[in-house]
């Protein structure tokens, strides 16, 4: 049972040029206790905790622990009062061995013995489940252990209050569960947690209060106990959110894309993909689960045209297409919407108009003659806009001044909008929040439903299930098995991802 309260930020307001990022937002924590921290992207969260972690200094308001008002200049402040941050990328030197990292976060306050911080951190694993090697290489880990290393290293340095960032989104489901196992073993040895998601499943799972935040203000603090994942979601959106897809009904046709026997280097020139064989049809989507690094990525480029196929053949439509370029491939149907919305799926700095013909400025009706006509695209792009319900003042504006969630929809909008035979779409809603989420798997299931054919890549399990007519699990460049939603329970998809193949889950080996 949670105790008093040790931490409580009163009327936090925190702006930025032209935005209020935190306006007067209360927040509290006790003893013993999980709160779990909701919020649309925008919402304020990061900013929040940014400043309970020193990175940031409020405007107005105040911070107390244990009742006395405290000022945090920087992290190293927040670590003195306690107060430690697992962020959602990694801070660890990847040729250092675990105790040498932990070690490095606590040299500069004082020296201590190797030999006594493997020590400690083998007692951290009898305690709270946080089992690692300390003599291990920091890449010779999995996600999970390094996750494990990084919470070590905030209990290293006396962290009583301790923030998880989207703690879940590089882990598979068995060390989800794990990760779950070792904060409720925290909680009852008296430490606070606050826990960062979107995924509503896991503040019902592990939370015992929540609070949510609405564009920079706070909503409602409530007992995970005497609410509901539909709740939660219509307060952190302010309307009421659908889980089901709307999955209209659908013929599976043809075979538009096979691909044989496939091998993919990485950069390093090693295989990322080896010998992978699939086929997607008319009207199906093909899912692809799977822990981010697994050849994933190296796929999805070698169907783009953006990486070279080293053995194998990628057939579309009957045509062999093997290490076609994007544009040829895009204009013969395939659509792709990329991992790294910001980075591969816009220019930032030029307009939303102009992002939205890219790959098409040479079509009609866009031209001229040797000229853009900027009034036929105007008026395209803000019938997408309209029909995508992409949240803009003007196409006008640059693309880089949309929410993710918009540039989402806009990428969505130009690549969709073409009438494409393929839709190549890696990890389309990752770090969106719900109702982005759930407009953007139902349009890619109204698109299955119009013939195309989607190709999914996703690290979310419960997107997979919902979305796929047929799924493959990728470990370590490989298919472990292809089966449909329904056929297997998360934890046997979960053995899957880590390197076990259908016919041994299935056979219980």
């Amino acid at each position: 049972m949670a105790g008093k309260v040790i931490l409580e930020m009163r009327g936090i307001v925190k702006r930025f040029p032209g935005v209020v990022a935190n306006d007067h937002i209360d927040f509290d924590l006790r003893e013993g206790e999980i709160h779990a921290l909701l919020g649309e992207n925008g919402a304020g969260k990061t900013t929040l905790m940014n400043i309970l972690y020193g990175i940031h200094q409020p405007d107005e308001g105040e911070i107390l622990i244990d009742g006395r008002p405290v000022k945090l200049r920087s992290p190293r402040d927040a670590i003195a009062l306690g107060i430690g941050m697992v962020h959602q990328h990694f801070k660890l030197v990847e040729k250092h061995t675990v105790a040498e990292n932990v070690a490095l976060g606590y040299a500069r306050r004082v020296f201590k013995p190797l030999e006594d911080v493997k020590g400690k951190i083998l007692e951290y694993g009898e305690r709270y489940g946080l089992r690692v090697d300390p003599d291990a290489y920091v890449w010779q880990l999995s996600a999970g252990e390094k996750q494990r290393v990084e919470i070590i290293k905030a209990l290293f340095a006396g962290a009583r209050i301790l923030i998880l960032d989207e703690p879940t989104s590089v882990l598979t489901p068995q060390e989800s569960e794990e990760l779950f196992h070792i904060v409720k073993k925290m909680r009852e040895d008296g430490k606070s947690i606050i826990f960062i998601t979107h995924k509503l499943r896991e503040v019902m799972e592990v939370g015992d209060r929540a609070t949510v935040l609405r564009k920079g203000k706070k909503v409602a603090t409530l007992e995970v106990s005497k609410t509901n994942p539909r709740e939660l979601a219509r307060l952190m959106v302010g309307r009421e959110v659908l889980f089901e897809i709307e999955r209209p009904e659908k013929e599976i046709g043809e075979v538009v894309l096979r691909v044989e026997d496939l091998w993919v280097l990485n950069d390093k020139g090693l295989p990322a993909v080896r010998g992978v064989s699939f086929e997607i049809r008319k009207g199906e989507i093909f899912g692809i689960a799977g822990v981010a690094g697994n050849g994933q990525r190296e796929l999805v480029e070698a169907l783009t045209g953006l990486r070279r196929v080293e053995k194998g053949r990628i057939i579309l439509m009957g045509r062999d297409v093997t290490n076609a370029d994007p544009g040829t491939l895009f204009a013969l149907g395939v659509s792709h919407i990329p991992e790294e919305r910001i980075k591969m799926g816009i220019v930032p700095n030029l307009t939303v108009m102009e992002n939205m013909i890219l790959k098409m400025e040479w079509r009609q009706p866009f031209r001229k003659g040797l000229f853009l006509d900027f009034d036929t695209i105007q008026s395209y792009s803000e019938e997408r806009v309209r029909e995508f319900d992409i949240y803009t003042p003007s196409v006008r504006v640059p693309a880089r001044t949309l929410s993710g969630g918009n540039i989402q929809k806009l990428i969505l909008a130009r690549e969709i909008s073409v009438s494409p035979k393929v839709i190549i779409a890696a990890h389309p809603t990752y770090g969106l929040d719900v109702a982005a989420t759930e407009y953007i798997r139902n349009r890619l299931a109204k698109e299955a439903a119009g013939g195309a054919a989607i190709f999914l890549i996703s690290e979310e399990l419960d997107e997979i299930f919902q979305l796929s007519d047929r799924f493959a699990v990728m470990f370590n460049g490989e298919f472990m098995g292809v089966v449909r939603p329904g056929e297997l329970t998360r934890e046997e998809v979960g053995l899957m991802m880590m390197g076990k193949r259908l016919e041994e889950v299935r056979g219980g080996a």
